[in-house]
């Protein structure tokens, strides 16, 4: 087995990893201050497209996590970016929040529901049956279907929301047609994030709390596999995935030496 470079950049997950339920995981702030401190490139990732990275900032400091606008990369950013490669100035019908319709216009997208090149599915926390069955319908017409993520339920504080991967389940259902979801677990988006940061799948790790998003994502990718069990996936339910993180750490408390 070949070994394996020292790592010199850093992805990370948001939610599970840095925070739970809106408070700081113990150990966050430390982790992230000693990867500022020690200028190596990194980049939070999450599948969240509500919000704009400028939010999440906000959101993150919020909890005591300085975490820079310009570190933070959505699955809201990775859609516009592939939509931009594939159809330049093209035009959208969205579903989403601030997030996913900032980064469409970023990127010189028209949003409309005439006609449009693409329906684009994010997340939101009003789903509106109106709109649902306009997306529909313009897929039945020849639109495109994107979806920025296919996390089926979202956390809040009553417990579980329908999200885009749910509600993406039901329109492919009324029109018989499969998105394309860019998020994770797709490599794509871990390959924007490495451009963005310069780095190299060879010397760059990802930590993530979920085998099935964040891990197998990483692990096409090519890059160095963290698991943390502070989120989604615990300790007894490694075993079950066919694939295995690079290294299972409690938290990122326990990974501050890495950097």
């Amino acid at each position: 087995m070949t070994e394996r470079k020292p790592i010199q950049s850093w992805l990370s997950d948001m939610d599970g990893v840095l925070v739970h339920e809106g408070q700081p995981v113990a150990g966050a702030d430390v982790f992230i201050k000693r990867l500022r401190d020690s200028g190596k490139s990194f980049r939070v990732l999450t599948n969240n497209s509500i919000y704009t990275p400028r939010d999440l900032a906000v959101r993150l400091r919020n909890a005591g996590l300085e975490v820079p606008e310009e570190s933070i990369f959505t699955s809201a950013l990775a859609t516009a970016r592939f939509l931009d490669d594939q159809r330049p100035g093209g035009s959208a019908y969205v579903i989403g929040e601030s997030g996913l319709t900032t980064a469409l216009h970023e990127v010189g997208y028209v949003l409309t529901d005439l006609d449009p090149d693409y329906v684009v599915l994010g997340e939101t926390r009003t789903y509106s049956f109106t709109q649902i069955t306009r997306a529909i319908r313009l897929i039945e017409g020849g639109a495109r279907f994107i979806a920025t993520n296919p996390d089926p339920v979202g956390p809040s504080n009553e417990g579980s929301l329908p999200a885009c991967g749910a509600v993406a389940a039901m329109i492919t259902k009324a029109s018989g047609v499969e998105p394309y979801f860019v998020g994770k677990p797709n490599p794509m988006m871990m390959r924007h994030a490495l451009n963005a940061i310069d780095g190299h799948s060879e010397s760059t790790a990802m930590i993530g709390d979920r085998m099935d998003t964040d891990i197998v994502c990483g692990m096409e990718a090519g890059l160095y596999t963290i698991l943390v069990l502070t989120g989604v996936t615990q300790r007894g339910q490694i075993d079950r995935f066919p694939y295995r993180p690079s290294r299972v750490a409690e938290s990122v408390a326990d990974l501050i030496d890495l950097v």
